[in-house]
């Protein structure tokens, strides 16, 4: 099969190629003035007061964590059916990762479930908005401060997404009218960690940033990505030295090279000025989808809670009893057909080295039930009507096969 229409992809047009070649025309490659943009045009998309980007999701993952004083001997809940970046980040300043379980219709965390996972050592509640639906935001948020926790979102999968919203917030809502913020406003969070790998909504190539409205997570997030280094004055500790000049900075902690280019940040920000129609396109796929899959006697379909417009990154389906246990057959099948599908996520702790380090099957049932189902049909922006057409004729094309 020589067409292969993959489960997604980047959009990138001549207008995304003229912003990264006029930086390479430029005077800064990196550490310059295009990252400053990409950054303020996060925020004003967002409505967040600060945006720090990083070379990569998981970078900034990681920063997250240090700032919100994430370490040692502490534990962060977060859901199973997520990439293993989420988890792992808390390792990497030496927490613990702890997994709840998540509600069978939006493969989202059940918030009813994380207050039993609550200890004394919980510090972060990490919430995954998966496959771009928004988890219940302000839920979690009543929750952390009733716990004096903090929240960091996992919005990787959904930059343009939105959630209704009782935060103030500069989106909507005049007159007793619904509010709706976006996610990246961290109207009910202290930060949002976006990604922009090319299967995301928009593309850096690797990239990530951190949304956050306070200032010294913002200053904290700065000196992160960048040795632990400050050259702002009003942060010096050294206040006693001789001289100091123009050329003095200081590096008060560990910190790591997480820097974005301004080759990337250009990127961003010209792909940013289209994620609007790009978050749009996918939602008219979905409803395509929904449309027509509605209803079939193989697989169930995503859905979308009251409170949250999805972004859509990812379009799963969950295989029905007496399907789910043929998966291996149905995906290969899919692929022959020319279908670019995938399994998204394997829950974290049944990787092999979570078990090594002390996890276990079984810990939480409705994630693992997912997974057994789950299988990601293509969906991006630039899919035509053909591809629409081709992907929905050729998956039942698929069952009819395996029911033969």
């Amino acid at each position: 099969m020589s067409r292969i229409i993959p489960y997604s992809c980047q959009s990138v047009d001549e207008e995304d190629i003229t912003a990264v070649v006029s930086v390479l025309k430029s005077d800064y490659l990196t550490q310059g003035p295009a990252v400053e943009r990409f950054e303020a045009a996060l925020t004003s998309y967002t409505g967040a007061k600060y945006a720090v980007v990083y070379s990569s999701g998981t970078a900034a993952l990681h920063a997250s964590y240090f700032a919100a004083g994430l370490g040692a001997g502490d534990e962060l809940i977060t859901s199973p059916i997520t990439f293993v970046a989420t988890s792992n980040a808390a390792l990497y300043v030496g927490a613990r990762p702890v997994f709840s379980d998540i509600e069978r219709d939006s493969a989202n965390l059940d918030v009813t479930r994380i207050e039993e996972k609550i200890t004394e050592r919980t510090k972060v509640i990490v919430p995954v908005h998966y496959a771009g639906h928004p988890v219940d935001m302000e839920a979690i948020r009543a929750m952390a401060e009733k716990h004096g926790i903090k929240v960091v979102e996992d919005g990787c999968h959904a930059l343009g997404a939105s959630s209704k919203s009782n935060a103030a917030s500069p989106w909507t809502g005049q007159n007793g009218e619904e509010r709706w913020a976006k996610v990246g406003s961290c109207s009910n969070s202290d930060m949002t960690v976006l990604s922009f790998h090319p299967v995301k909504h928009i593309t850096t190539g690797e990239g990530g940033a951190v949304l956050t409205n306070e200032k010294s997570y913002y200053e904290s997030l700065l000196m992160f990505r960048s040795h632990g280094i400050t050259k702002n004055k009003s942060c010096f500790k050294m206040h006693d030295c001789a001289v100091v000049g123009d050329w003095y900075y200081e590096m008060q902690f560990l910190g790591y090279n997480y820097r974005m280019t301004d080759i990337q940040a250009a990127l961003g920000t010209a792909q940013l000025t289209k994620l609007e129609k790009f978050v749009k396109r996918r939602r008219e796929i979905a409803s395509t989808y929904n449309g027509v899959f509605v209803g079939n006697n193989y697989f169930e379909t995503p859905m979308e809670k009251q409170y949250g417009h999805s972004s859509y990154h990812l379009y799963p389906i969950r295989l029905k009893d007496g399907y789910w246990e043929k998966r291996p057959l149905i995906f290969s099948k899919m692929r022959e057909h020319g279908l670019g599908v995938q399994v998204l996520y394997i829950p974290v702790y049944l990787q092999p080295f979570y078990k090594e380090i002390g996890y276990r099957q079984g810990a939480c049932p409705v994630a693992e039930d997912f997974y057994r189902r789950a299988i990601s049909l293509p969906i991006y922006p630039a899919m035509s009507v053909e591809d629409i057409d081709y992907v929905i004729n050729h998956t039942f094309k698929v069952f009819e096969e395996v029911e033969e």
